[in-house]
């Protein structure tokens, strides 16, 4: 006598309670619900600061800003260029009905004090304005550096053009006819080598290169973990 055949058991319907759900996910909740796939580690850039630094933008906004202070500040070199250079002396005379101006004294080197103390000065300005710039922002970058520079030529050629024309009158025939005849009377100021006008942005540059690689700020160093050594039973070695 045979034994009754057990009907085999029926297949096993999948339901939304046995699919898989993330840990801490509410029971009954749909499948996949509570799972976010991770925030990408890209963020916007928006051109402000970052954990890196200013962006493009900011920098370039500063750079401008300080290439225009600096250029300003070449208002204050005319005068003081105005102000301290020594004077060339000129005297006028009459030959042949008409007015001759001569060197007072052929053998004086004013004019080379003219073009000294500008130099001078304009060395003392970029250096003043490369610590200027260094304080108020820090660090190096291109843009910045580049504003110092341009900044200290534009500023070297308007100190010259407000020395000019501060100084005495290019008209040296009218001002010796007003002085009179054997006067002596001060020349133009005139800025004879112009490779002075280089003396601020070089200064500049050079000063502010120097402080940022001083004290400027460093980038983290980097260090390569590599396994760490074992004994033979596989304990970290101290």
């Amino acid at each position: 006598m045979t034994a009754p055949l057990t009907p085999p058991p029926p297949p096993h319907e999948h339901s939304s309670h046995d699919a898989w759900q993330p840990p801490g996910a509410a029971p009954g909740a749909a499948p996949g619900a509570g799972y976010a796939a991770p925030a990408s580690h890209d963020a916007v850039w928006d051109g402000t600061y970052g954990q890196d630094g200013p962006g493009m933008k900011t920098e370039l906004r500063e750079a401008a800003v300080v290439a225009v202070a600096v250029a300003l500040g070449g208002a204050l070199l005319g005068v003081l260029w105005w102000w301290l250079a020594p004077h060339v002396p000129l005297v006028g005379d009459i030959v042949e009905k008409s007015w001759v101006v001569y060197l007072a004294d052929s053998e004086g080197e004013q004019a080379i004090g003219v073009d000294g103390t500008f130099t001078l000065l304009a060395l003392a300005f970029g250096a003043v304005s490369a610590v200027a710039v260094f304080a108020w922002r820090r660090r190096g970058g291109v843009p910045l550096v580049v504003a110092v520079g341009v900044g200290g030529l534009l500023g070297a050629l308007l100190a010259w053009r407000v020395g000019v024309w501060l100084g005495p009158t290019s008209d040296v025939i009218a001002h010796a006819k007003d002085v009179g005849k054997g006067v002596k009377f001060s020349a133009p100021l005139k800025l004879g080598a112009k490779g002075a006008l280089l003396a601020w942005p070089l200064a500049g540059l050079l000063v502010h290169l120097g402080l940022t690689a001083l004290f400027g700020p460093r980038d983290p160093e980097t260090y390569q973990v590599g396994p760490v050594p074992k004994d033979s039973y596989g304990a970290p070695l101290s």
